[in-house]
């Protein structure tokens, strides 16, 4: 029963629950305004709420998800060359998450052993002691063949061995369960992917499949295909490959409250990464709500290996002279030579003074030791440092902009942390660089904001994103005449991307389209091929004209050429009658003379450039057409003809061979592959967990009879457990070494045979005093109460005798179990096991409450009806005073109910 002033204690306290709930609502929207990001409303009134938290809705997305919103996550990762990064959305804004090691940087390693794979952190230490098995710096390596002459100057540095591949790719040879094996650049990577997809799912607690992934802005199609094929073997869904550069500078502006409006001269900010690998600049546009990349240079040869490297050549010579030693002969000195020197080059960013570089038993046990300091280090490296000015004269002449039209300058990568690096940036912008942005985890962080945007799952500040191309991309076609071949540039370089093009062609038959890169020179791969494209089923129209196509050629989200699709008009005359007026009046590609094949049009629309391509779309990339429109089937009049003229689109087939690309069939057998692998580290993983099982039983039951359980267990039971636990101790360092998992799952309950009794009586000792107080305290509280129905307490007057009877007995029959029992126990030794134990207690206990609660719990029925003058005078006393309404009458009368103080829940 609650008395009325502890219920308004409870109201009020409750209010200031509700009071003190809305006031931290209040504060967390306005820090998800400022970040511009939150979860997304499950209410239809999502809109509404929007504009509630001042944060934009996305535009309508045609991508459909089959998953509801609460268990979608938002995923980005820092593909990198040496670490990577997982960045994911929650909380209202994006957080870096970490592996099983605490570190939010997962090294880039691969390491195949004879039993299963470690990847990651525990890969990275097996470089020197499993070098040949260890798989690091493959980045590069995608969609190259293996005689390309970077592959070339790539095997010799490192470790492991490449081999070709069937379809002419370069591979990896390696160890794994006791046989050799060669796995493709695409499996390597979708191994290093599952790892970094695990490690998302165990931070967010749910399965991950959506994600953003980072390349380099230099990556041509080949490479950018072959990344995707990778993500298919992991089991993701890239909903994009974005450009490093793009996603530092999409973390970068999103977050800015006070960028130009749209109508406002722009905000240009140049980013400069230099990582381990590459080196690339980029220069863009800010405006409210939108981010326009302007131009992008990029050197792929340039980063902090190379100044590693001009330190591992220092020293190998001069350990050479010193020593006598031929480092380069030796795969471990160099690792561990290359591992000094990185910390060395980390020092000297901080330091001038000289540094000691010590290595002890380098080399035919021998210890070497050297110094080193910065300016002896930027001497080593002039010819490294003179590489850093020139992409960034390229990258501003590519933007039409002057140094004084420049806001700021961001830089990031841990190779900008060289103070002569930033010195040479200084010096080309004559301003002081910034530094605001994580220089490591900026990128992921902008890959999870553009998965944000895509994913259905949460909803972002209405920002547009318009990347450029790298490389300017020209198509080829055959000539029926003498005059040989067409070509035309159909996207160049900094053109917008994505963006799609119609273009007209004006044929009798089939005709092919070879796609390749304008520039060789321009492009960091040997061969400028991106692939040929053969439009099919093209005939003369009935009159025995040329036949109008219409092929839509893109650049996709993911920064990728294709022929999209490609569709023929049709003339049909409505009442067979001879038509004379031409089909159209524009410029088009038809078979005739070189010149006229230069007049090839394109079809696009400026003004939908501009309009289309600041908004987001999830499914696909922007297109932009021509004001004469075309569908994929049906009929449309065009204007230029007859009213008994239709003209009628017909889709075409294409057959597509793309260079480079990796088949279907190949990935799907990759994907099986990894499965394999997959079940292979459970079944590996399992197994240790039961060997590490068994190890710390023995361990822990040893300790313990020592301590704990030494007053439970006789001189020579222990004596033999001891003796017994000491054999399975040396059996586990010999013959247990290594043994299937069924064994160690026997050894254990072998142990527990013996360990299991000692250690519940321990137990029992334990926990039963405990459990008989409780149960003599609903005894001590039935006797109370059987006293008090005695006294005639007014209370239980409504309890019939023999329902209390019924209570009596029960308490009685249980004082006299418990007397019996506690009785016996009393006379047993702490090393034999207990006759009453608490399980037994706590039934007991529940069995009381189950039997006699519900009769002295037994609320009052409601009274004899009262006379009249009775129920007027209690009417009288009982009215309500002050305004007081009838419904706190009632709420009195409920709480008058008693009721079991366990049975009673408050929220």
């Amino acid at each position: 029963q609650f008395p009325h002033s502890s219920f308004a204690f409870f109201s009020l306290g409750f209010q200031i629950f509700l009071e003190l709930l809305e006031a931290n609502r209040g504060r967390a929207e306005t820090a998800e305004a400022q970040l511009g990001i939150s979860r997304r409303p499950r209410l239809a009134t999502s809109r509404a709420c929007a504009e509630k938290r001042k944060c934009a809705v996305s535009p309508p997305r045609a991508l459909k998800r089959t998953a509801p919103a609460a268990v979608m996550s938002v995923v980005g990762i820092d593909l990198g060359f040496q670490n990577c990064y997982i960045a994911v959305a929650r909380r209202g804004g994006i957080e870096t998450i970490a592996n099983e090691y605490s570190d939010r940087c997962t090294p880039a390693c691969i390491s195949l052993g004879s039993k299963a794979r470690t990847i990651g952190n525990a890969a990275k230490s097996q470089i020197i002691t499993n070098i040949k098995n260890t798989l690091h710096g493959f980045k590069k390596l995608h969609g190259r063949a293996f005689n390309d002459p970077f592959i070339k100057s790539e095997k010799e540095k490192l470790p492991y061995e490449l081999q070709k591949l069937p379809n002419g790719s370069v591979g990896v040879k390696v160890r794994y369960l006791d046989e050799d094996r060669l796995f493709a650049v695409e499996q390597v990577t979708g191994m290093l992917l599952v790892k970094l997809k695990e490690t998302s799912e165990s931070a967010l607690k749910k399965p991950v499949a959506d994600c953003v992934i980072s390349i380099p802005s230099f990556f041509t199609d080949a490479e950018r295909r072959s990344v995707i094929a990778a993500v298919q073997v992991a089991g993701l869904n890239c909903l994009r490959l974005m450009n490093e550069t793009t996603a530092v500078a999409l973390a970068y502006g999103i977050y800015k409250q006070d960028l130009p409006a749209p109508e406002e001269k722009p905000r240009n900010v140049v980013f400069v990464d230099m990582g381990h690998s590459a080196y690339q600049i980029s220069v863009c546009a800010f405006n409210k709500g939108k981010l326009k990349v302007l131009a992008t240079t990029f050197d792929p040869f340039l980063g902090g290996r190379n100044f590693d490297d001009a330190l591992v050549d220092y020293f190998c010579e001069e350990f050479r002279i010193k020593y006598k030693l031929n480092v380069k002969d030796n795969g471990r000195a160099l690792l561990r030579l290359y591992q000094e020197c990185e910390k060395l080059k980390k020092l000297m960013s901080a330091n001038t003074s000289d540094l000691p570089v010590n290595i002890e038993c380098f080399m035919n046990d021998v210890d070497v030791s050297s110094k080193m300091n910065r300016a002896q280090f930027e001497q080593l490296c002039v010819s490294l440092l003179a590489r850093v000015e020139p992409p960034l004269r390229a990258v501003m002449e590519q933007s039409l902009h002057q140094r004084e039209d420049i806001y700021s300058v961001e830089i990031v990568g841990g190779a900008t942390r060289i103070p002569a690096v930033k010195e040479q940036i200084c010096n080309f912008f004559c301003k002081e660089i910034s530094t605001t942005l994580n220089a490591d985890e900026a990128v992921a962080r902008g890959c999870a904001l553009q998965c944000a945007i895509l994913s259905p799952a949460f909803k972002v500040r209405e920002f547009s994103i318009t990347d450029v191309v790298p490389y300017s991309i020209t198509l080829r076609w055959q000539s029926s005449f003498e005059e040989g071949t067409g070509e035309c540039e159909v996207f160049s370089k900094t053109h917008a991307s994505p963006f799609s093009k119609v273009i007209t062609f004006h044929k009798k038959e089939p005709f092919e389209l070879e796609a390749f890169y304008t520039h060789p020179h321009d492009v960091p791969y040997p061969d400028t091929r991106i692939g040929h494209f053969v439009i099919q089923n093209v005939g003369p129209q009935n009159d025995g004209d040329n036949s109008k196509v219409k092929v839509k050629v893109r650049v996709n989200i993911h920064g990728i050429f294709s022929v999209a699709n490609a569709s023929v008009v049709e003339k049909q005359n409505l009442d067979n009658e001879p038509n004379d007026i031409p089909m159209d009046t524009e410029l088009s590609c038809r078979n005739q003379s070189k010149d006229e094949l230069a007049k090839m049009q394109i079809d696009q629309d400026d003004g939908n450039q501009k309009s289309q391509i600041e908004q987001s779309q999830t499914d696909e990339e922007t297109d932009h057409i021509g004001t004469e429109g075309k569908t994929a089937s049906g009929d449309k009049i065009d204007a230029n003809q007859s009213s008994k003229t239709k003209i009628k689109c017909i889709d075409l087939p294409i057959h597509v061979n793309l260079y480079r690309q990796v088949d279907q069939d190949l990935i799907n057998c990759y994907i099986e592959n990894e499965r394999k692998m997959i079940m292979q580290d459970i079944l590996e993983k399992e197994k240790n967990d039961a060997k590490n099982a068994v190890e710390e039983y023995v361990y822990d039951l040893r300790d313990k009879l020592c301590g704990v359980y030494e007053k439970f267990i006789t001189e020579d039971d222990s004596r033999k457990i001891t003796l017994m636990l000491e054999d399975i101790e040396n059996w586990l360092y010999e013959d247990g070494e290594d043994q299937p998992k069924h064994v160690y799952v026997e050894k254990l309950q072998e142990m527990k045979k013996f360990g299991g009794p000692v250690h519940d009586r321990y137990k029992e000792y334990e926990e039963r005093p405990k459990a008989l107080f409780d149960l003599e305290n609903k005894l001590q509280m039935l006797m109370k109460t059987l006293e008090e129905y005695e006294n005639k307490d007014k209370k239980y007057d409504h309890i019939d005798p023999v329902d209390m009877e019924k209570v009596e007995k029960y308490a009685s029959e249980t004082m006299n179990w418990l007397s019996s029992k506690m009785h016996i126990q009393h006379r047993l030794n702490l090393t034999q096991d207990p006759i009453i134990k608490v399980a037994e207690i706590k039934a007991k206990s529940k069995e009381l409450d189950n039997l006699c609660n519900p009769i002295i719990y037994k609320p009052k029925s409601k009274g004899e009806p009262l006379s009249k003058d009775q129920g007027k005078s209690n009417s009288e006393q009982n009215r309500p005073m002050n305004g007081q309404g009838s419904s706190d009458a009632k709420l009195d009368d409920s709480c008058q109910q008693p009721k079991s103080s366990e049975e009673m829940d408050m929220d």
